[in-house]
């Protein structure tokens, strides 16, 4: 199987090509795509030889050539830049593209990837809180299908197996807690950057990290889990387990709950992306019942982790509030690990944003991807508005 990978030198990236490695046999490395990180690209273009790589910038490219030295003809024939860059990975000859990409700039490529004929495996999970309806109408037309990467949904996919879809009643998609899950409201306003980059259970990158502190990164998944699985946003729920062990549910109409169980380890939802429908025989280490001894739930708490509930708020609006509420959260996650704002004003700066859309939004659908990055672009301006009052306020 020909593989192209949005994200090579992320965390999702990365554990791709480790699950590659594993199965020389079974993938090729058509195309890979990566932002700034060039050196890491660079080891990766040596291993791999993919046909086509792509870079953030021009700098970019002339630093990897440098990096792959006088072979670079034959170890990277193909280098672009930028948004295109991406989007000729995207649509490179594959049977699979990996979006690996982090945030909304993952959009574009995963679209066109769609549109020209490749299935995906989707572990970036912005691209449909921002154009869920889009990327479902593009996914039934170009008959390609989305394979869940997100262990939540990745569960939800697998229990799903031999059921009917009417027999479903609801899906309850876990959620670790974050590092915060035990803190009180007081103490999580004080929180530091590392504090809340300190995921108690998963290895992630920075913004997945401050999202999943927030529990902003479970609302996501609601969103998500709507298009996905073409669910009524009051038929997603959410419970905090602390072990991650039990990556989520689902409930039949009978009252039977499947759940899907595992050692945290993103390598295994990858595989299962790739491979679908075998299972690959991965050498990870085999979860132990009895070692473990219990697994907890617990109701998800509104009043330390305000910005969970705006999910639900965004698909009861308009269909760009999503979008809207997405781009808010990227520049507040930014504003914060840049010091410019304390941790609760993430989930406030995302609140204020969806509700000042919210209250002029027309009721319109999302007709094109224009669309989707006007929405887009509308947030960001009203989050950087917010943040600027909020610095001054403090100053």
């Amino acid at each position: 199987m020909r593989l192209s990978i949005l994200g090579s030198t992320g965390s999702i990236g990365e554990q791709t090509l480790a699950v590659v490695e594993a199965f020389p046999e079974r993938f090729e490395v058509a195309a890979l795509a990566a932002g700034r990180n060039v050196a890491k690209l660079a080891e990766q273009v040596r291993r791999h030889r993919p046909e086509r790589v792509a870079v953030a910038d021009a700098a970019g490219a002339e630093e990897l050539r440098g990096r792959l030295g006088p072979d670079a003809p034959q170890m990277a024939p193909e280098i672009g830049v930028g948004e295109a860059g991406l989007e000729a990975v995207a649509v490179h000859p594959a049977d699979r593209v990996v979006a690996g990409l982090v945030g909304a700039v993952g959009l574009r490529p995963t679209l066109a990837a769609i549109e020209a004929g490749r299935d995906v495996a989707l572990a970036n999970k912005e691209v449909l809180v921002m154009a869920g309806a889009l990327m479902t109408r593009a996914v039934e037309r170009a008959g390609v299908r989305l394979l869940p990467v997100d262990s939540e949904h990745s569960a939800i996919f697998q229990a799903l197996q031999g059921q009917r879809r009417e027999d479903l009643a609801r899906v309850i998609l876990t959620a670790s807690g974050g590092p915060f899950r035990t803190w009180s409201r007081e103490r999580i306003a004080g929180a530091s950057v590392e504090q809340a980059l300190a995921h108690p259970n998963w290895d992630m990158g920075a913004k997945i990290s401050i999202d999943s502190a927030t529990m902003m990164n479970k609302g996501l998944e609601v969103i998500e889990a709507r298009w996905l699985f073409g669910l009524a946003p009051e038929r997603v729920e959410v419970v905090v387990h602390p072990q991650s062990i039990v990556h989520s549910l689902v409930e039949l109409v009978d009252g039977s709950v499947l759940a899907q169980l595992g050692l945290p380890d993103m390598r295994i939802p990858i595989a299962l992306a790739l491979s679908h429908p075998e299972r690959l025989p991965l050498d990870a280490p085999r979860l132990d019942l009895a070692a473990l001894g219990s697994l907890d739930f617990e109701a998800p708490d509104p009043e330390r982790f305000p910005a969970l509930g705006l999910a639900w708020r965004a698909l009861a609006g308009a269909e760009a509030a999503p979008a809207v509420l997405n781009a808010a959260n990227e520049v507040a996650v930014a504003s914060f690990l840049e010091g410019d704002i304390a941790f609760p004003e993430i989930a406030g700066t995302c609140a204020a944003v969806l509700d000042a859309f919210l209250a002029g939004a027309p009721g319109g659908a999302l007709r094109d991807l224009a669309d989707v990055l006007e929405a887009d672009a509308w947030g960001r301006r009203a989050a950087r508005a917010h943040v600027g009052e909020a610095r001054r306020a403090s100053a």
